[in-house]
């Protein structure tokens, strides 16, 4: 059976329940009003520039990007005969 609401229908809410949903509801008009006036101060801020690269720059990245990767290659080299005069002399000993 269910109830009927009409006129006459009453509930009951303590003093208790009806401040903590006014405090509540405060809390979220504030957050709201605020959230608002942040968008607000948002749109009026100017737009970072765009990070321009210049051919020049890419062009220099570049080159210290493969000088670097030869002198990579001469270092593992370099390493590698030290690697094998090492061998010798391990076998020498042997």
């Amino acid at each position: 059976m269910a109830k009927e609401l009409n006129e006459d229908t009453s509930f009951k809410v303590s003093i208790k329940s009806l401040v903590g949903i006014g405090i509540g509801m405060a809390t979220l008009i504030g957050m709201y009003f605020t959230l608002q006036a942040d968008i607000a101060e948002a749109r009026t801020l100017p737009e970072p520039p765009a990070p321009e690269v210049t051919r020049m720059e890419f062009d220099m990245k570049d080159q210290m990007i493969r000088q670097t990767i030869l002198t990579t290659q001469e270092d593992v080299k370099e390493i590698k005969e030290d690697i094998l005069r090492i061998e010798q002399k391990i076998d020498k000993l042997n």
